[in-house]
């Protein structure tokens, strides 16, 4: 849908932003983004690592488009697709190659003259490809909506204010001219949800539910969507998330919440990484709990994942990136490198300082 006068006005206060300034003067980023990708003859579309709703619906809605305007394209992630996830993709026909860890050493971007990353501008998010995206000698373009970005990109449409990376794909899809197929809306619809909280998130505006409607006219199966997302689990995901939860700290008068999901944890449930996903939300129904901490240590190996949620009254994307973090005002992340009772210190301690 074409943003309305509030979400043009999110979209001048926000960041459409380009390579040559990433501070300075806003640019009409939705013509360059169009500009570069009907340029193209063949696309790779990537998304950050660990990839969510909002991520996966993105960047197949994106990948459809792209081929309605008959340009080849592929989609990339740097890690496997979560299983609740899966159907986005295979309703949608697409085929994503999907990297385990580590990126092959036969990597290489030759094939593509357009490299797109969505939801996400930042390197620690798209863990082996820097090296390969700076060599590139093709257009690179990024489509997000988190504060924290990069300055790699050739063409950047960002907009912090969107609900989701979905909105702006979304927008971007209309002002091509690409007809909203059923299989596109779906995966638009899915992104929505996903980042929304189901439309309960702050970030929800009137544009994102007008969005929502237009989807649901395209052909969306709420009830079909919702079941798929949120009853359909997995016991290991359950499990795993009762583990965590167990370890829940209140601190500074209850309004700071604390829990750790240890190396441990995932060898006795049979859980994943993936399966940590919306832990960190459970503590706000607490009255009093302004900042949830989640502190998560991957079996296999490597940093502690930090994941912080606000109900506003900090900005935790300021306070992740003391830690190399970034993100939302009241959803962001970041890594420790460390054990994770040193991680879970450091961050408490910085973290009762600026409460203080």
């Amino acid at each position: 849908m074409r943003p309305t006068r509030d979400d043009e006005r999110g979209i001048a206060d926000s960041g459409v932003l380009k390579r040559s300034s990433i501070l300075g003067q806003l640019l009409n980023g939705y013509d360059d983004a169009i500009q570069a990708l009907s340029a193209a003859r063949r696309v790779l579309v990537t998304t950050h690592v660990r990839p969510d709703g909002d991520a996966l619906g993105s960047t197949t809605a994106l990948l459809l488009a792209l081929r309605a305007k008959a340009v080849a394209a592929d989609l990339l992630t740097l890690s496997p697709v979560p299983s609740k996830y899966a159907f986005v993709l295979a309703d949608a026909g697409v085929e994503a190659r999907q990297i385990a860890k580590d990126l092959p050493p036969d990597f290489s971007l030759d094939a593509y003259d357009t490299f797109v990353s969505v939801d996400t501008g930042t390197w620690s998010q798209l863990p082996g490809l820097e090296p390969h995206v700076e060599r590139f000698t093709g257009r690179k373009v990024v489509i997000d909506h988190h504060l924290t970005q990069g300055d790699w990109a050739d063409v950047m449409l960002v907009v912090k204010d969107a609900a989701a990376a979905g909105e702006i794909v979304a927008d971007l899809i209309e002002r091509w001219g690409v007809p909203l197929t059923p299989p596109m809306a779906q995966a638009l619809y899915v992104a929505l949800v996903s980042d929304t909280g189901w439309f309960q998130f702050s970030s929800t505006r009137p544009g994102t539910l007008r969005l929502a409607a237009r989807l649901l006219e395209a052909g969306v199966d709420n009830d079909r969507v919702y079941q798929l997302l949120y009853q359909n689990e997995r016991p290991q995901r359950i499990a795993l998330q009762t583990r965590g939860q167990s370890t829940l700290e209140l601190l500074a008068d209850n309004r700071v919440a604390v829990m750790t999901i240890a190396a441990a944890d995932f060898a006795a449930t049979g859980g994943t990484v993936n399966d940590t996903e919306g832990v960190v939300n459970y503590p706000l129904q607490v009255r009093t709990v302004q900042v949830s901490v989640l502190l998560t240590q991957p079996p296999e190996g490597g940093p502690v994942r930090i994941s912080f949620r606000s109900k506003g009254q900090i900005d935790v994307a300021q306070f992740a990136e003391q830690f190399g973090g970034g993100g939302h005002a009241r959803a962001a992340g970041a890594k420790f490198t460390g054990t994770l009772d040193a991680a879970k210190a450091t961050v408490m301690e910085r973290l009762l300082q600026t409460l203080a």
